[in-house]
């Protein structure tokens, strides 16, 4: 019984070589309201087609400058990643 015990102690060392911390590369964006503005502008675009097309034009321009603010964030938070970040 006692020679599997070293192989065992043996195996999970080399597992732990392999395995990097927990969380390390892990990113988690920061909190934005832009998901909601996005939201906010496709239902008053849907909405406006059968109300009353102000709306809808309102909601498009909402739509689009969140778009454009949400890509233009985003770009800069991939930006500001590690060089060292490997995509798996």
């Amino acid at each position: 019984m006692s020679t599997t015990e070293p192989e065992q102690f043996e195996a999970v060392d080399v597992v732990d070589e392999l395995v990097p911390p927990a969380g390390e590369e892990i990113h988690l964006p920061g909190g934005s309201i832009l998901p909601l503005t996005v939201a906010i502008g496709i239902t008053l675009t849907v909405i406006g087609t059968t109300i009353w097309w102000v709306w809808s034009l309102l909601g498009f321009i909402i739509f689009a400058v969140s778009t454009l603010l949400w890509i233009r964030d985003t770009r800069h938070e991939v930006a500001s990643l590690p060089e060292d970040h490997h995509h798996h």
